[in-house]
């Protein structure tokens, strides 16, 4: 077989091009820069994966997840999740209503905020590991658990979890098995001189906010369709298996860096990320086979989380995205350069 889903005939609609470039203009009327990360949520949307997105207060993280949402015409919920927050108030809860005509009892759920197309969990890492693994449900097999029912959750689903780096007392980090459910980890970085200035002259007046028009449900269906239609050539499925396999250290293709910087690599479901990544990149840019640019495009956000680091490299301060970028130049693959963000 040539390449990978060969036999599957890609989908019909060749408009992705189009909506990318309409989607990346509305969101750029709402906010500054962020170019890279704005083409990476969108990578994650039609690949229909969750994205973690890591950044300080104050980077437009809720604005830019919000936007987004509006642009798709999809419903969109906000979690903020605290340390006392339950299960039952994200998934719902099962009450006790009684008919004021007949005054029968009756049980009837109350759908919590999970039952959203785009689900902003705001914090996640601030709330206990019971609610912690109520979202795994979620994020995992798109249902929820309630009163020994499973309750199927809207499609499409997709969860954007935001994180700050900075204050970690109070907070219980996500293990390993829930960050690997999200596609990409998103780095969010402070603007630029001219983005910055341009963000206090955009938010400091009273203009009013632009009026965005949503974009056709059909339309998106569409797009996740050819995304999920874009073969992958067997050689790019072998280099993508032998750059996840390059991260763990007990493999032969591990170098030596490796081996002292990292504990435990990516898993198959890593390199599953970075096909599934790369196929949504090649439809964004119009292409209905993914190329080596495009694994390489969507490595470090597919990987830079799946990785446990050594406490000998944590204590240096050494950080998963630069020993990523050496696995990634010894493989063959050059990262494009990214937008300045």
């Amino acid at each position: 077989m040539d390449a990978v889903n060969a036999k599957r005939e890609p989908a019909p609609f060749r408009n992705t091009p189009a909506l990318y470039a309409r989607l990346r203009a509305a969101v750029a009327r709402v906010v500054v820069g962020q170019d890279a990360v704005v083409e990476q949520m969108l990578i994650a949307l039609l690949a229909e994966g969750h994205v973690l997105i890591v950044g300080v207060p104050g980077l437009a993280k809720t604005l830019l997840v919000s936007t987004m949402a509006r642009i798709l015409g999809l419903e969109f919920r906000r979690i903020q999740f605290t340390p006392d927050l339950m299960p039952s108030d994200i998934t719902g809860a099962t009450i006790v209503v009684e008919d004021q005509a007949t005054r029968q009892r009756a049980f009837r759920f109350l759908p919590g905020p999970l039952f959203a197309n785009i689900v902003l969990a705001d914090e996640i890492n601030r709330t206990p590991p019971k609610t912690q693994a109520a979202l795994m449900e979620a994020m995992e097999e798109r249902q929820v658990t309630q009163g020994g029912r499973r309750l199927a959750l809207p499609r499409p689903f997709f969860v954007l979890a935001t994180q700050n780096p900075i204050e970690q007392e109070g907070t219980y980090p996500l293990p390993v098995s829930q960050l690997d459910r999200f596609l990409f980890a998103i780095m969010i970085d402070y603007p630029s001189r001219d983005e910055e200035y341009a963000i206090m002259n955009r938010t400091t007046s009273d203009a009013p906010a632009p009026d965005l028009a949503p974009v056709a449900a059909e339309d998106l269906r569409a797009a996740i369709a050819h995304a999920r239609g874009v073969a992958v050539p067997d050689e790019l499925a072998a280099r993508v298996t032998a750059l996840v396999r390059a991260t763990r250290p007990q493999e032969p293709e591990a170098s030596e860096r490796v081996r002292d910087a990292v504990a435990w690599g990516g898993g198959p479901r890593a390199a599953q990320a970075v096909l599934v990544a790369a196929k949504a990149r090649a439809a964004l840019h119009g292409r209905d086979c993914a190329q080596f640019e495009d694994a390489a495009a969507v490595y470090l956000p597919a990987l830079r989380h799946r990785l446990v680091m050594t406490y000998h490299a944590r204590a240096e301060g050494f950080a998963p995205d630069a020993l990523l970028e050496t696995v990634l130049a010894a493989g063959g693959l050059r990262r494009e350069a990214e937008p300045a963000t």
